[in-house]
């Protein structure tokens, strides 16, 4: 009796650690993902309007169709990147992602507290290149390090009704995504 009960234990921890490593590995294996499917509609350091989603062709699965968005595929290995953000009448977020799809930074425009949401994202290396003077820095603008060097900024302008919507565009069309040399 106590050797089945050994053989089931074995059996559910084997099959806990396949299952647990599997789910962990899987993400990396995936062809289709978002950074790969905007890589077909947005250059490099710019900030392109997506399509309003429809059922079943969205450009991204599950986009809220109460937000406006656009996208920005960057990549930092040339230079640090300048984000400039007007904010819409309702919301605007800005989200962050690697090219794994996996968010790292967000804010919004009550966190960012002006009538435009600006920041910089650069690297490690790109960072410890700056100016040692921390003090400088951190008042004239907000530094976001990017674990990657591609990956997407989305960002999203609330149409709080269906008539607010044009608004929300609006708000995101004055976006702009550039290299700068800091």
């Amino acid at each position: 009796m106590i050797r089945w009960v050994l053989w089931l234990l074995a059996g559910l921890l084997l099959g806990g650690i396949v299952h647990f490593v599997t789910i962990l590995y899987l993400p990396n294996t995936a062809t289709q993902n978002a950074y790969t499917k905007i890589s077909e509609i947005a250059p490099v350091n710019k900030v392109v309007p997506l399509p309003a989603p429809i059922a079943g062709k969205a450009v991204v699965p599950l986009m809220d169709p109460a937000f406006a968005a656009a996208v920005c595929r960057y990549d930092l290995r040339e230079s640090p990147l300048k984000l400039t953000t007007p904010v819409s009448p309702a919301y605007t977020s800005v989200t962050f992602y690697t090219n794994k799809d996996i968010a790292y930074y967000a804010i919004n425009d009550r966190a960012a507290g002006r009538r435009t949401i600006e920041l910089d994202l650069m690297t490690s290396a790109q960072r410890a290149q700056l100016p040692d003077d921390e003090e400088i820095a951190a008042a004239d603008r907000l530094i976001v390090e990017s674990p990657t060097q591609t990956g997407l900024i989305v960002l999203r302008a609330l149409a709080s009704e269906p008539g607010m919507m044009p608004a929300a565009v609006n708000a995101l069309s004055g976006a702009r995504c550039e290299s700068f040399t800091p």
